[in-house]
């Protein structure tokens, strides 16, 4: 199965992956961010994208590489979709540690 990300760049210049299907929570408010320094991380959708750009194919391009190195299959799109963000809930919900301490 494909992983949808968005590429982002930041003020500084510096180039990013969002995964809006990947929650980084347990309850699937932030999704997985993705970059070289640091690798994995978690983001707030909403605020990156109203604090970056979208990033072209020429500046993202290393970072893509990266990621299919890791193993993801990337499907490219330049925002993200309520159903993604359906996705990324549920599948927080779906996790067995989302559901301890819950009654």
């Amino acid at each position: 199965m494909a992983t949808a990300v968005i590429f982002r760049t930041d003020r500084q210049g510096s180039v990013f992956a969002l995964m809006p299907e990947i929650p980084a929570d347990n309850n699937g408010h932030y999704c997985t961010a993705y970059e070289h320094l640091g690798q994995h991380s978690t983001a707030d959708y909403a605020l990156c994208i109203a604090r970056s750009r979208p990033a072209n194919p020429d500046d993202y391009s290393d970072l893509l590489f990266e990621l299919e190195k890791r193993g993801y299959r990337v499907d490219v799109y330049r925002r993200a979709t309520p159903s993604m963000h359906e996705r990324r809930r549920m599948a927080a919900f779906s996790r067995p540690s989302s559901r301890l301490g819950r009654y």
